[in-house]
């Protein structure tokens, strides 16, 4: 069986996320007890608010999805099948490290490290996101052009045909959703984030993490990853790291991945981690896929049934 692993990105956190598997699987407990007590506890019990904080959001998810990938991994069996990975954003921590690209303990530090280094660069560099619903790449593109007359503009997430997130400052990012309606959009949201995430105004957030990532030693992986900034499959640990670093400031190139990984072969795809986000946008990019998840007790029994122990 060739499986896709897909590992949620920050907006899928939820108060309690992961609470059922670190109660009911030794494997989760494992990995959600060297998170320390401090992350446990706002996981767990929170409150939203501080869970929301980019500092907190990026470890405590990046905590949940290898508990649930352990926990996974315990109860199918992995050498009888084939497998890739993706994750969306800070979800590529998620599917290195599950791949194997480095331990748990080192993503944990280093997804820390990124998620200080862009709330700084959030705080220094001001700005928001939006999300742009039924125009074509091509003319988001020229309206992100269009309105960097008034800042900086750029899409920032492919998510799905006709779903595609810009990013940069207020002024530009407000003028850029005019334009979008104005060219008959579907829809267009403001998103609730605190920065202007995988656009150019998180190159310092780039230049702290390039120099973070020097701290590490990747490994050569179990199996390869569809990598955000450009949606190739990548097994060498030697350019990880400037994939990476890339990442930061850089388009999350998820249709294409998604698109790759059908393509290569790929038809079982299993969300590993909180929330459904990653289902949903799969459905979008090919409606004959569906995704099996992975986020509670009742999600993984209905997942290793489906796959057939």
């Amino acid at each position: 069986m060739k499986i896709a692993l897909m590992f949620p990105g920050q907006g899928s956190q939820t108060v309690g996320m992961g609470k059922e598997l670190y109660d009911k699987y030794p494997q989760a407990k494992e990995i959600i007890d060297q998170a320390g007590d401090e992350l446990k506890k706002i996981i767990f019990e929170g409150p939203e608010e501080t869970l929301k904080m980019t500092k907190y959001t990026q470890p405590a998810i990046f905590t949940v999805s290898m508990a649930a990938f352990e926990v996974l991994k315990e109860n199918i069996n992995f050498a009888k099948n084939e497998f890739v990975a993706a994750g969306h954003s800070l979800g590529e921590y998620s599917a290195l490290c599950a791949a194997g690209f480095f331990s748990f303990k080192d993503g944990l530090s280093m997804v820390k490290a990124r998620g200080e280094y862009i709330q700084k660069a959030s705080e220094s560099n001001p700005g928001t996101m939006a999300a742009i619903m039924g125009l074509e790449e091509a003319v988001v593109k020229d309206i992100c052009k269009q309105a960097s007359i008034v800042g900086v503009c750029e899409p920032v997430n492919f998510n799905s045909p006709g779903q595609i997130v810009i990013a940069g400052t207020v002024d530009a990012v407000n003028k850029a959703v005019e334009l979008a309606n104005a060219a008959g959009a579907m829809k267009c949201v403001v998103l609730n984030v605190s920065g202007p995430f995988h656009s150019s105004l998180m190159s310092p957030a780039a230049d702290m993490m390039a120099e973070e990532l020097k701290k590490y030693d990747f490994i050569s992986p179990g199996f390869g990853v569809y990598t955000n900034c450009d949606a190739v499959l990548t097994k060498d640990s030697a350019i990880v790291k400037d994939k990476l670093v890339k990442q930061i400031k850089s388009a999350v190139r998820w249709d294409q991945s998604i698109q790759n990984i059908i393509n290569d072969g790929f038809d079982k795809f299993i969300e590993v981690g909180p929330g459904k986000v990653l289902a949903g946008l799969l459905k979008r990019i090919d409606r004959s896929k569906k995704a099996l998840n992975v986020e509670d007790a009742a999600s993984l029994e209905k997942t290793i049934q489906e796959l057939g122990k």
